[in-house]
Protein backbone atom coordinates (compact mmCIF):
# COMPACT_ATOMS: atom_id res chain seq x y z
CA UNK A 1 0.00 0.00 0.00
CA UNK A 2 1.21 3.06 -0.95
CA UNK A 3 2.45 5.72 2.06
CA UNK A 4 -0.11 8.77 2.03
CA UNK A 5 1.85 11.84 0.74
CA UNK A 6 3.48 14.36 3.77
CA UNK A 7 2.48 18.11 3.11
CA UNK A 8 5.78 18.62 2.52
CA UNK A 9 5.11 17.06 -1.40
CA UNK A 10 2.53 19.03 -1.86
CA UNK A 11 3.35 22.22 -3.19
CA UNK A 12 0.26 23.63 -1.89
CA UNK A 13 2.51 25.28 0.79
CA UNK A 14 3.21 28.01 -1.31
CA UNK A 15 4.37 30.36 1.53
CA UNK A 16 7.88 31.68 0.98
CA UNK A 17 8.42 29.88 -2.33
CA UNK A 18 9.55 32.29 -5.16
CA UNK A 19 7.10 33.13 -7.76
CA UNK A 20 8.15 34.95 -10.71
CA UNK A 21 5.38 36.44 -13.14
CA UNK A 22 6.00 38.16 -16.71
CA UNK A 23 3.69 41.19 -17.46
CA UNK A 24 2.55 41.39 -13.87
CA UNK A 25 2.04 45.36 -14.29
CA UNK A 26 -1.67 44.53 -15.06
CA UNK A 27 -4.63 42.14 -15.79
CA UNK A 28 -3.97 38.57 -15.33
CA UNK A 29 -0.59 38.91 -14.50
CA UNK A 30 -1.43 41.01 -11.83
CA UNK A 31 -4.10 39.38 -10.49
CA UNK A 32 -1.52 36.37 -10.45
CA UNK A 33 0.35 38.10 -8.21
CA UNK A 34 -2.39 39.00 -5.81
CA UNK A 35 -3.33 35.31 -5.69
CA UNK A 36 -0.13 34.14 -5.27
CA UNK A 37 0.62 36.97 -2.48
CA UNK A 38 -2.59 35.57 -0.50
CA UNK A 39 -0.08 32.07 -0.74
CA UNK A 40 2.50 34.18 1.30
CA UNK A 41 4.66 33.42 -1.47
CA UNK A 42 7.60 35.51 -2.09
CA UNK A 43 6.58 37.49 -5.52
CA UNK A 44 9.18 38.40 -8.42
CA UNK A 45 8.01 41.12 -10.99
CA UNK A 46 8.78 42.64 -14.40
CA UNK A 47 7.18 44.44 -17.21
CA UNK A 48 7.71 47.09 -18.85
CA UNK A 49 5.64 49.15 -16.95
CA UNK A 50 8.06 49.45 -13.82
CA UNK A 51 6.18 52.51 -12.01
CA UNK A 52 2.74 50.52 -11.80
CA UNK A 53 4.97 47.06 -10.27
CA UNK A 54 6.47 49.68 -8.07
CA UNK A 55 2.50 50.92 -6.83
CA UNK A 56 1.71 47.26 -7.27
CA UNK A 57 4.31 46.54 -4.65
CA UNK A 58 2.77 47.94 -0.75
CA UNK A 59 -0.58 46.76 -2.27
CA UNK A 60 0.79 42.88 -2.22
CA UNK A 61 2.65 42.81 0.75
CA UNK A 62 -0.60 43.96 2.68
CA UNK A 63 -2.26 40.94 0.87
CA UNK A 64 0.16 38.40 2.48
CA UNK A 65 3.20 38.70 0.02
CA UNK A 66 5.86 37.24 1.71
CA UNK A 67 8.59 39.74 -0.30
CA UNK A 68 7.94 41.64 -3.63
CA UNK A 69 11.16 42.33 -6.41
CA UNK A 70 10.15 44.01 -8.91
CA UNK A 71 12.22 45.12 -12.30
CA UNK A 72 11.54 46.32 -15.97
CA UNK A 73 11.89 43.74 -18.43
CA UNK A 74 10.84 43.62 -22.11
CA UNK A 75 10.90 39.94 -22.58
CA UNK A 76 11.41 40.72 -26.39
CA UNK A 77 15.32 41.91 -25.30
CA UNK A 78 17.11 38.93 -25.31
CA UNK A 79 20.06 40.27 -24.00
CA UNK A 80 18.12 42.38 -21.65
CA UNK A 81 16.09 39.40 -20.34
CA UNK A 82 19.91 37.68 -19.72
CA UNK A 83 21.28 40.34 -17.99
CA UNK A 84 18.15 40.99 -15.83
CA UNK A 85 17.87 37.01 -14.25
CA UNK A 86 21.51 36.28 -14.03
CA UNK A 87 21.93 39.56 -11.90
CA UNK A 88 19.15 38.66 -9.93
CA UNK A 89 19.69 39.46 -6.05
CA UNK A 90 21.13 35.90 -4.95
CA UNK A 91 18.02 35.54 -2.39
CA UNK A 92 15.93 35.60 -5.27
CA UNK A 93 17.65 33.69 -8.51
CA UNK A 94 16.45 30.08 -7.33
CA UNK A 95 12.73 30.88 -8.97
CA UNK A 96 10.46 28.45 -7.93
CA UNK A 97 7.53 29.32 -10.25
CA UNK A 98 7.38 30.64 -13.17
CA UNK A 99 4.76 32.05 -14.81
CA UNK A 100 4.75 33.25 -18.31
CA UNK A 101 2.07 35.92 -18.63
CA UNK A 102 3.63 38.30 -20.84
CA UNK A 103 1.85 38.72 -24.09
CA UNK A 104 -0.61 40.66 -26.34
CA UNK A 105 -2.37 40.74 -29.72
CA UNK A 106 -2.17 44.02 -32.46
CA UNK A 107 -4.38 44.38 -35.21
CA UNK A 108 -7.51 42.86 -36.41
CA UNK A 109 -7.20 43.22 -40.12
CA UNK A 110 -6.78 40.61 -42.49
CA UNK A 111 -3.89 38.70 -42.72
CA UNK A 112 -2.96 40.27 -46.31
CA UNK A 113 -3.54 44.11 -45.10
CA UNK A 114 -1.97 43.51 -41.76
CA UNK A 115 1.04 45.64 -40.24
CA UNK A 116 4.09 44.15 -40.38
CA UNK A 117 4.93 45.71 -37.29
CA UNK A 118 2.22 44.22 -35.26
CA UNK A 119 3.52 41.08 -36.81
CA UNK A 120 6.62 41.36 -35.33
CA UNK A 121 5.30 42.39 -31.72
CA UNK A 122 3.13 39.73 -31.36
CA UNK A 123 5.97 37.21 -32.44
CA UNK A 124 8.62 38.68 -30.27
CA UNK A 125 6.94 39.17 -27.47
CA UNK A 126 4.91 35.60 -27.67
CA UNK A 127 7.10 33.58 -29.35
CA UNK A 128 10.48 34.43 -28.76
CA UNK A 129 10.09 36.38 -25.45
CA UNK A 130 8.74 32.99 -23.99
CA UNK A 131 11.61 31.14 -24.96
CA UNK A 132 13.97 33.91 -23.75
CA UNK A 133 12.67 33.69 -20.03
CA UNK A 134 11.97 29.74 -20.53
CA UNK A 135 16.29 29.36 -21.55
CA UNK A 136 17.04 31.85 -18.95
CA UNK A 137 15.11 30.35 -15.92
CA UNK A 138 14.48 26.62 -16.41
CA UNK A 139 17.98 25.37 -16.17
CA UNK A 140 18.33 26.82 -12.85
CA UNK A 141 15.28 24.61 -11.90
CA UNK A 142 16.33 21.55 -13.03
CA UNK A 143 19.65 21.99 -11.50
CA UNK A 144 18.05 22.69 -7.96
CA UNK A 145 15.55 19.37 -8.56
CA UNK A 146 12.29 21.82 -8.33
CA UNK A 147 9.99 24.13 -10.03
CA UNK A 148 7.07 24.21 -12.47
CA UNK A 149 6.64 26.73 -15.80
CA UNK A 150 3.06 27.84 -16.44
CA UNK A 151 2.43 28.73 -19.65
CA UNK A 152 -0.25 31.29 -20.76
CA UNK A 153 -1.80 29.99 -24.27
CA UNK A 154 -5.36 30.69 -25.20
CA UNK A 155 -8.60 29.45 -27.06
CA UNK A 156 -6.87 31.10 -29.91
CA UNK A 157 -4.56 28.35 -30.11
CA UNK A 158 -6.98 25.93 -30.96
CA UNK A 159 -9.05 27.56 -33.54
CA UNK A 160 -8.10 30.76 -35.94
CA UNK A 161 -10.32 33.58 -36.52
CA UNK A 162 -10.80 35.96 -38.80
CA UNK A 163 -8.34 38.88 -38.62
CA UNK A 164 -6.19 37.09 -36.19
CA UNK A 165 -3.93 34.60 -37.76
CA UNK A 166 -0.85 35.84 -36.71
CA UNK A 167 -2.21 36.35 -33.16
CA UNK A 168 -3.39 32.64 -33.10
CA UNK A 169 -0.52 31.91 -34.95
CA UNK A 170 2.02 32.27 -31.95
CA UNK A 171 -0.71 31.04 -29.52
CA UNK A 172 -0.63 27.36 -31.76
CA UNK A 173 3.22 27.85 -31.01
CA UNK A 174 2.89 28.34 -27.35
CA UNK A 175 0.69 25.43 -27.10
CA UNK A 176 3.48 23.56 -28.95
CA UNK A 177 6.26 25.08 -27.09
CA UNK A 178 4.63 24.05 -23.92
CA UNK A 179 3.89 20.51 -24.66
CA UNK A 180 7.74 20.33 -26.43
CA UNK A 181 9.17 21.51 -23.15
CA UNK A 182 6.96 19.32 -20.53
CA UNK A 183 8.49 16.67 -23.26
CA UNK A 184 12.01 17.52 -22.91
CA UNK A 185 11.87 17.49 -18.76
CA UNK A 186 10.99 13.95 -18.85
CA UNK A 187 12.90 12.79 -15.80
CA UNK A 188 13.06 16.02 -14.19
CA UNK A 189 10.92 17.05 -11.38
CA UNK A 190 10.24 20.11 -12.88
CA UNK A 191 6.31 20.54 -14.32
CA UNK A 192 4.95 22.55 -16.97
CA UNK A 193 1.44 23.75 -17.72
CA UNK A 194 -0.25 25.76 -20.16
CA UNK A 195 -3.46 27.76 -18.64
CA UNK A 196 -5.61 28.20 -21.76
CA UNK A 197 -8.45 31.06 -21.60
CA UNK A 198 -10.89 32.65 -23.66
CA UNK A 199 -11.84 36.39 -23.68
CA UNK A 200 -10.88 37.72 -20.21
CA UNK A 201 -11.94 41.34 -19.63
CA UNK A 202 -8.54 43.35 -19.12
CA UNK A 203 -6.99 45.73 -21.70
CA UNK A 204 -6.11 42.53 -23.93
CA UNK A 205 -8.71 44.45 -26.36
CA UNK A 206 -7.34 48.18 -26.24
CA UNK A 207 -3.72 46.62 -26.71
CA UNK A 208 -5.16 45.05 -29.79
CA UNK A 209 -6.38 48.30 -31.42
CA UNK A 210 -3.59 50.61 -30.25
CA UNK A 211 -5.70 52.02 -27.34
CA UNK A 212 -9.10 52.75 -29.23
CA UNK A 213 -11.19 52.63 -25.90
CA UNK A 214 -14.57 52.53 -27.31
CA UNK A 215 -13.98 49.60 -30.00
CA UNK A 216 -12.19 47.61 -27.42
CA UNK A 217 -15.59 48.01 -25.19
CA UNK A 218 -17.46 46.29 -27.92
CA UNK A 219 -15.59 43.39 -27.76
CA UNK A 220 -17.37 42.09 -24.21
CA UNK A 221 -20.43 43.57 -25.12
CA UNK A 222 -23.85 41.43 -24.16
CA UNK A 223 -21.65 38.51 -22.46
CA UNK A 224 -19.66 37.90 -19.38
CA UNK A 225 -16.48 37.13 -20.25
CA UNK A 226 -13.85 35.58 -17.84
CA UNK A 227 -12.06 37.91 -15.16
CA UNK A 228 -7.81 38.11 -14.57
CA UNK A 229 -8.78 36.98 -10.96
CA UNK A 230 -10.45 33.40 -12.66
CA UNK A 231 -7.58 32.62 -14.30
CA UNK A 232 -4.93 33.34 -11.86
CA UNK A 233 -7.17 30.79 -9.43
CA UNK A 234 -6.80 28.00 -12.60
CA UNK A 235 -3.13 29.00 -11.85
CA UNK A 236 -2.41 28.63 -8.36
CA UNK A 237 -4.58 25.80 -8.55
CA UNK A 238 -2.40 24.06 -11.33
CA UNK A 239 0.53 24.92 -9.44
CA UNK A 240 -0.62 23.56 -5.96
CA UNK A 241 -1.20 20.12 -6.77
CA UNK A 242 0.92 17.32 -5.58
CA UNK A 243 4.12 17.30 -6.62
CA UNK A 244 3.58 14.16 -8.94
CA UNK A 245 0.68 15.50 -10.64
CA UNK A 246 1.39 17.44 -13.74
CA UNK A 247 -1.06 19.14 -15.27
CA UNK A 248 -0.61 19.21 -18.62
CA UNK A 249 -2.99 22.25 -19.66
CA UNK A 250 -6.06 23.90 -18.59
CA UNK A 251 -8.84 25.17 -21.33
CA UNK A 252 -10.93 27.54 -19.82
CA UNK A 253 -13.84 29.71 -21.02
CA UNK A 254 -16.56 31.70 -19.70
CA UNK A 255 -20.27 29.90 -19.62
CA UNK A 256 -21.13 32.92 -22.41
CA UNK A 257 -18.01 31.11 -24.64
CA UNK A 258 -17.32 27.83 -26.72
CA UNK A 259 -14.44 28.37 -28.44
CA UNK A 260 -12.85 31.27 -30.52
CA UNK A 261 -15.79 31.43 -32.51
CA UNK A 262 -18.59 30.79 -30.84
CA UNK A 263 -20.36 33.28 -28.10
CA UNK A 264 -23.40 33.68 -27.05
CA UNK A 265 -23.85 37.19 -27.53
CA UNK A 266 -27.32 38.61 -25.34
CA UNK A 267 -29.21 41.57 -27.38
Amino acid sequence: MTAPLSYDDHMGNLKDKIVFITGASSGIGEATAYAFAAQGARLLLAARRIERLQALQPKLQEKGAAAVHAFALDVRNKAEVEKQLSGLPETWKAIDVLVNNAGLSRGLEKLHEGKHQDWEEMIDTNIKGLLYVIRAVVPGMVARGRGHVVNLGSTAGEITYPGGSVYCGTKAAEHSINDGLRQDLLGTPVRVTSIDPGMVETEFSEVRFHGDKERAAKVYQGLTPLTPADVADAIVWAVSRPVHVNIARVLMTSIDQANSLLFNRKQ
